[in-house]
């Protein structure tokens, strides 16, 4: 028993083909077959090109010109656009399953930043609703060439992947959304940082940054803590929302304390130092940028403020002289600890316990 199986060709026949065989055997111009069917030449171009939709009436007048019934040249039209729909459907298809390899689909869904899909479509559209895009092409405008222009450091060895800090930073702008901040003092921001400073020494995440984000909230800076998915090697981002509101978006890299706050006042240094139409990104590595180097003395003179300096470069290996120390700038052992790793004072291996650790929590 044979089986039928329904022929569907990868391209499409427009009516207006069948047309210019019928001219060219008659040897008719396309002037001469404007006349007859009562159009202008351009609308009859466009005819000929599909681009222009067949209707009842221009196959009436068809029937009359080249002699085919008009039922024939509307069901003509009928494959025609069926052809063309069903190729840009595989079009889009092709196209949205390429994009759902540039981002963290799994991540997205484990996290819940998207809700949980089985088909391709419904995953495709669930991505486009999470980036707030009509399509793929929109989603490449605002994210492709946003990730263009941005300072973003990082190994070359250790690549980030577009698609996936794209991701980490609309994550970070919806849940930036749910803060409510003042508007944006630098006045105000920078007076507070010497305060912020003192949260170091608190042990309890769930303590320090609920503060930390109701202070900075307090200058129109919204602070989003939130874990990189896979193919996201940032540690932390600074971008304008608006002329009012800024985002500070740190995602708890590397687990550590020192890394943490530095990062942190790295990134309040270009809300405070540099344009705020640019969008920063920290990676794991950072090139010797003019900006990149302003944030980082900006975030060790507010650790360690400058009338302490000496006595920072005084210290060895003594724990105790260190937690003494930590004591009088205000900050936490582990800071210190940083900044002389930092500096070279000390190993980058050495008096890594003085230094607080954290986990994520399961999702």
């Amino acid at each position: 028993m044979s089986e039928e199986i329904e022929f569907q060709p990868d391209w499409v026949s427009a009516p207006g083909e069948t047309i210019a065989d019928i001219l060219n055997e008659r040897a008719l111009s396309l002037a001469d077959f404007a006349r007859h069917i009562g159009h202008t030449l351009a609308h009859a171009e466009e005819l000929l090109s599909g681009r222009a939709p067949l209707t009842m009436e221009i196959a009436r007048q068809l029937e009359s010109a080249l002699g085919a019934s008009a039922a024939f040249w509307i069901t003509r039209e009928s494959q025609y656009r069926e052809d063309l729909a069903r190729l840009q459907h595989f079009a889009c298809a092709e196209t949205d399953v390429n994009w759902l390899r540039e981002i963290p689909l799994k991540e997205m869904t484990k996290f819940g930043w998207i809700e949980s899909a089985s088909g391709l479509a419904d995953q495709a559209a669930a991505c486009l609703r999470f980036f707030g895009v009509q399509d793929v092409r929109a989603w490449r405008k605002a994210y492709a060439n946003l990730l263009e222009t941005a300072t973003f450091r990082t190994s070359p060895s250790l690549e980030s992947l577009p698609g996936a800090v794209a991701a980490w930073l609309r994550q970070g702008e919806i849940m930036s959304a749910s803060i409510e901040c003042k508007p944006w003092i630098p006045k105000v921001f920078k007076n507070l940082l010497p305060s912020i400073r003192g949260l170091t020494r608190q042990k309890n995440p769930s303590i320090f940054i609920p503060e930390l984000t109701k202070r900075c909230a307090e200058c129109g800076v919204a602070v989003v803590i939130l874990r990189t998915p896979s193919g996201c090697r940032a540690s932390g981002a600074t971008r304008f929302l608006s002329a009012e509101r800024a985002l500070l978006l740190l995602s708890f890299r590397y687990l550590s304390e020192d890394h943490f706050w530095f990062t942190f006042f790295h990134e309040a240094g270009h809300l405070l130092l540099h344009s705020k139409d640019a969008l920063f990104l920290e990676g794991a590595e950072m090139a010797p940028t003019k900006e990149e180097e302003e944030a980082n003395r900006f975030a060790a003179r507010v650790l360690i403020p400058s009338e302490f300096q000496a006595a920072l470069l005084s210290l060895g290996l003594d724990a105790h002289e260190i937690m003494r120390f930590a004591r009088l700038v205000g900050v936490s052992p582990g800071i210190v600890v940083g900044q002389l790793q930092h500096l070279d004072r000390i190993k980058h291996h050495q008096l890594n316990s003085l230094k607080r650790r954290f986990r994520w929590r399961n999702h």
